[in-house]
């Protein structure tokens, strides 16, 4: 069984070793290592389009972290609300969100736009009393939604796990003590469950920035990494590939791991 479960990380993990490998390859062959040399990080950093794939990657990934922390945190505190039966259906949807392939939540993203751009743009052509009125399309705006909702199921179902595990006892003494339901959700609640909003935001962040799936169907002419990164691999795999993968690698590993760590934190400081 250990010779077993050895090999399957091995499997795993063995490729991703080699990139990191041959990111310090001094050569231009990617898979031939000629010497050690951190060149290609420098050239990857010195490229425009990346720099600038990069910056879209950064910013679509904070955004729709963002709305997913505080979307998903608000459906985790309504949830809490409902009964038995609502609450297993809405946990079940938000698993079925999870779980679903990103092609295909790409691919009903795009549907659903498309038609929504068809009505609402010649309803603001009608609406508009200029000669160019503005058009709803594909790009920064479409991502963001894309991501944010994908993301928020995550948000939600780590957040609820924390408000699960608080219980009624602490909500209803400070009812007793007359604080209002804001008060009692400013001062009783949300520091108890802010490290968890931190952990599903930094996950969320770390499933944007790495999304490619949703992200090709839904970009239109804006680029991200992800994409960067794809449309170049098809002209041929180079060390700089291998560099910009394993930057990406080390952050996302660093969400994760802070991520974890708060999750971690918060739990040894209420001994569970």
């Amino acid at each position: 069984m250990r010779a077993f479960i050895s090999s399957v990380y091995l499997f795993l993990y063995a490729p991703i070793a080699l990139v990191v490998l041959f990111s310090f390859n001094a050569g231009r062959n990617a898979s031939e290592f000629s010497g050690f040399s951190t060149a290609w990080y420098g050239k990857a950093l010195g490229n425009s389009f990346l720099v600038s794939a990069l910056q879209n990657s950064l910013m679509i990934a904070f955004t729709s972290a963002a709305l997913a922390a505080v979307f998903g945190t608000m459906a985790a505190l309504g949830m809490e609300r409902l009964g038995p039966r609502m609450r297993a259906l809405f946990d079940a949807l938000l698993a079925a969100a999870i779980v679903v392939p990103g092609v295909v939540i790409g691919i009903a993203t795009l549907v659903a736009l498309v038609a929504l751009f068809s009505f609402v743009n010649p309803a603001l052509a009608s609406l508009w009393p200029g000669e160019r009125p503005p058009q709803l399309g594909l790009g920064y705006g479409s991502i963001i939604a894309a991501h944010g909702l994908f993301s928020m199921a995550l948000v939600t179902m780590i957040v609820k796990a924390r408000i699960a595990s608080l219980g009624r006892d602490i909500v209803e003494a400070s009812s007793d003590l007359y604080a209002t339901p804001l008060t009692t959700f400013r001062l009783i609640v949300l520091p108890q469950i802010l490290p968890s909003i931190l952990a599903g935001f930094l996950l969320a962040f770390t499933f944007s920035f790495d999304d490619f799936i949703i992200a090709f169907f839904v970009a239109g002419s804006k680029t991200t990494l992800p994409i960067y990164v794809f449309a170049s691999i098809r002209r041929g795999v180079t060390p700089e590939i291998n560099a910009i993968a394993t930057m990406v690698l080390a952050a996302s590993l660093a969400l994760i791991l802070s991520a974890r760590l708060l999750i971690r934190e918060k739990k040894s400081k209420s001994g569970e």
